[in-house]
């Protein structure tokens, strides 16, 4: 999940740079399956080192797994790279307070040598925790069955994988919220970035006694996302059905439409190129303007020939099928130009969104409204359906649905904290 992976850098830059977003590409680990969800490789570990199993110390958090679904075979894991260790790779125990940090193997595919998977008990129980200082966390929930997390010379942690049909997870119920945890905040959010299934909840308390939160899908919220996206594809003929995977006729998960392209690179045919082809005729006569929200400020341009032009920021060609749902292809890759960097989340979120057609003046994103998205026909119908389906409406469901204007509302659903005292995940819905 190599989108996942550059969204979670993205995401943390965002917080710490001022709405500054450069992409980092990922570093996959050394793994034969190409495409699943991996952990950058960390530093080498000395050879012969045994594993570590350490306890809680001073400085850690506090976190409050809640199992709130039908179930009391449900499963908690924390993973991340631990910055107080020299971003080795971490796991919290079963036992919800030991640390344990996994040695290099020298062959891949090899076992975890400890216990990581948090049982959640029966549904309203919930189960007290305590996390070090953590990069590109994950906490993790499975309902019905363990998952299986294996480790690469590295040490590098391979994650289970929607993707990869040899991954021994493939076929189980599970999902994920990621966050950061370091010496100047924690910061958290629910992703539906690569996929969504299980609901979840987020709140976070602070020192102060203030408390945010989250509230995710309630427990019929996936089923709506499936009948949802069965009903688009009936009205447009196009394979949003194709994103809902079943297991014995049981929907199990729904694929974003970038993940559909890894199985089938050819799944949405010419879906975007009558929008682009308006977008671009629009601004062969009038002017479109990017707000960078960035050093460059607004970035102004027409399209000349086949290119809209953007002055520092360069030049744009029409952007592919690949290109808009991934959103780090093609014209929308990053490189040495910051102000292209900041450029291109901004106009990659108005291609998703489909308001590149219909916003006040031409501007990006500050002329916008969340209440003009995902008007056109052709839009990206996934990233609609589960904003439709959230308690809130927020919910982060392509790699720049961060982006919103100077003063606007968050619509990705985060939460964080430079003091933080408690943050509690609730999985289930009810």
């Amino acid at each position: 999940m190599n989108a996942f992976r550059k969204f979670v850098n993205k995401r943390y830059q965002r917080f710490q740079k001022s709405n500054k977003k450069v992409q980092t590409p990922s570093n996959p680990a050394t793994d034969p399956n190409v495409g699943s969800e991996k952990r950058a490789a960390a530093p080498q570990a000395n050879e012969g080192q045994q594993q570590v199993l350490a306890n809680a110390a001073p400085g850690m958090l506090q976190l409050a797994l809640q199992n709130k679904s039908n179930s009391s075979n449900v499963y908690a894991y924390i993973t991340g790279l631990a910055l107080e260790r020299n971003n080795t790779p971490v796991f919290v125990q079963a036992n919800g307070q030991d640390i344990y940090y996994p040695i290099s193997p020298k062959e891949i595919q090899q076992p975890l040598q400890s216990d990581v998977a948090i049982p959640l008990g029966a549904p309203g129980n919930t189960v007290n925790v305590r996390i070090p200082k953590i990069a590109g966390g994950r906490i993790w929930f499975s309902i019905g069955a363990k998952l299986t997390f294996k480790l690469n010379p590295g040490p590098a942690v391979v994650e289970p994988s929607v993707t990869n049909s040899s991954d021994p997870n493939f076929n189980l119920d599970w999902t994920f919220c990621e966050f950061t945890f370091n010496d100047a905040q924690l910061f958290a959010n629910i992703s539906y970035v690569d996929f969504i299934s299980i609901p979840i909840s987020l709140s976070l308390t602070s020192t102060q006694g203030a408390t945010q939160t989250v509230p995710g899908m309630g427990a019929d919220g996936f089923q709506r996302v499936v009948d949802e996206l069965r009903a688009q594809a009936q009205r447009d003929g196009r394979p949003w059905d194709k994103l809902i995977y079943e297991v014995n006729g049981r929907p199990l998960r729904v694929l974003s439409p970038n993940n559909l392209l890894v199985g089938n690179a050819s799944a949405w045919g010419n879906y975007w190129d009558g929008y682009v082809q308006a977008v671009w005729n629009k601004y062969r006569n009038e002017d479109l303007t990017i707000n960078t929200q960035a050093a460059a400020g607004n970035v102004k341009g027409r399209v000349q020939g086949n290119e809209l032009q953007l002055g520092v920021a360069g030049n744009f060609s029409p952007p592919s099928v690949r290109d808009i749902f991934t959103c780090s292809t093609g014209p929308f890759a990053t490189g040495s130009n910051q102000a292209r960097n900041a450029v291109i989340p901004r106009l990659a979120a108005a291609f998703n969104r489909s308001i590149l057609l219909n916003t006040p003046d031409n501007l990006f994103p500050n002329g916008s409204n969340p209440s003009a998205y995902y008007k056109d026909v052709t839009t990206n119908h996934y990233s609609r359906i589960v904003h439709e389906v959230q308690r809130d409406g927020k919910g982060y469901a392509f790699p720049y649905d961060d982006v919103v204007p100077d003063g606007g509302k968050d619509v990705a659903g985060t939460v964080s904290a430079g003091n933080p005292t408690l943050f509690t995940i609730a999985v289930g819905g009810n």
